[in-house]
């Protein structure tokens, strides 16, 4: 309590961080707020759930946004080296979070998938807290094995043993999606810590391989890699979601049919509210709506690195490797959910970062952001001759 109180007697001014960052994010906050509401009109209206209730889905988004800025406040306020302190144990929560999912009668199963923990009023995703929580401890177990960077043994195969572990859990429920951008950060923050970049790259080639066999070895898998080859070859099967999602990107061409006026969100694409959501973007605006997501997406992930950059000059080295480890995981999920959308990749599951209608995701996203505006914060801090 007295470092929360002493965090609170110096909260930062408006010129204390980074306000790009900060507007960035509002802005694709307050873009996937009126797009949540529009892509989940007509699924508010057919599913029963709902009570028949058109605004139903913008509600709950907009608690799950006051939550989320409630968490990201409190997260905001505790040092870096606090967070250091507990990642392990962060880390080993989301473990079990993840192993409670997988529990007959806790975890709660939709769709064939087991990854929700229900809370009664919300059901709780714990992979999205885990991509959080793997930030913070492959951070601190970079820094901690330091010397040991060029060691297969030492250095890479502790961390291959904890997400291995953590990979099988992930499988299970299963969340192949989830596992693709944690091994990207854990893999990504590795490298930047000084991994060997020789055994990185022969790795990444075994990681490939891995990848490639989990997809031929499930059916389902597979199934989703041939429907995404070729979505028009069965259209109304495997390839449904896809050409529908095409179809909204064609029908979208410049500048869109306008705010409300997809088609596609009229129960004809899947999950058009979460997954898909770019989709119905690019029908109501157009290449010019799709165009200036991405620019945000990108200035969002090049001030995370420059902030990591700027941490390390300062001799910060795990507030830099956290700062471009939250860089890398919202980069790699947002880049895997487009181009799922476009048809560039099959489909994996992965919502949009800070636009997609969901609780655990905003909750994850916005703490993670607050501990990156800290980064910056203690930055600045220290620029100015104050300790952290």
């Amino acid at each position: 309590m007295k470092l929360f109180y002493q965090a609170l007697k110096r909260r930062p001014s408006m010129h204390g961080y980074d306000q790009s960052l900060v507007w960035s994010v509002l802005l694709l906050l307050a873009v996937g707020l009126v797009m949540v509401y529009s892509a989940s009109i007509a699924a508010a209206d057919v599913d029963r759930d709902t009570g028949f209730r058109s605004g139903y889905y913008l509600v709950r988004h907009s608690i799950f946004l006051v939550v989320a800025f409630s968490a990201a406040f409190i997260a905001f306020q505790i040092p870096i080296r606090v967070w250091q302190q507990y990642a392990p144990y962060l880390f080993l929560i989301g473990t079990a979070l993840l192993i409670m999912v997988l529990i007959p009668g806790v975890g709660r199963e939709v769709n064939g998938s087991k990854r929700w923990l229900s809370l009664f009023v919300i059901n709780l995703q714990p992979s999205e807290l885990m991509k959080f929580f793997v930030v913070l401890y492959a951070a601190d177990y970079t820094v901690r094995k330091a010397a040991y960077m060029h060691s297969l043994v030492k250095g890479f195969f502790p961390m291959f043993v904890v997400m291995l572990v953590t990979g099988v859990l992930l499988l299970a429920e299963p969340d192949f999606g989830a596992l693709t951008v944690i091994t990207a950060i854990a893999m990504g923050i590795l490298f930047l810590g000084g991994f060997d970049w020789r055994l990185f790259g022969g790795l990444m080639v075994a990681l490939l391989v891995g990848f490639v066999l989990f997809i031929v070895i499930e059916p389902y898998r597979m199934a989703r890699v041939v429907g995404f080859m070729d979505p028009w070859k069965d259209p109304y099967g495997k390839g449904y979601q896809l050409s529908h999602s095409l179809i909204a990107f064609g029908r979208g061409e410049w500048f869109g049919v306008g705010l409300g006026g997809s088609v596609e969100k009229l129960s004809y694409l899947p999950e058009a509210h979460t997954d898909f959501l770019m989709a119905i973007i690019a029908e109501e605006f157009g290449f010019v709506g799709v165009t200036l997501v991405v620019l945000l997406f990108a200035w969002l992930v090049f001030r995370a690195f420059a902030i990591g950059i700027q941490a390390a000059k300062l001799e910060r080295y795990y507030s830099a490797l956290v700062a471009q480890g939250i860089g890398i995981w919202l980069g790699v999920q947002s880049v895997i959910n487009i181009g799922v959308n476009v048809g560039l990749l099959p489909t994996k599951g992965l919502t949009l970062p800070l636009l997609s209608f969901g609780g655990s995701g905003i909750l994850a996203n916005l703490v993670a952001l607050a501990v990156l505006l800290r980064v910056d914060w203690e930055n600045r801090q220290m620029m100015r001759g104050y300790t952290v």
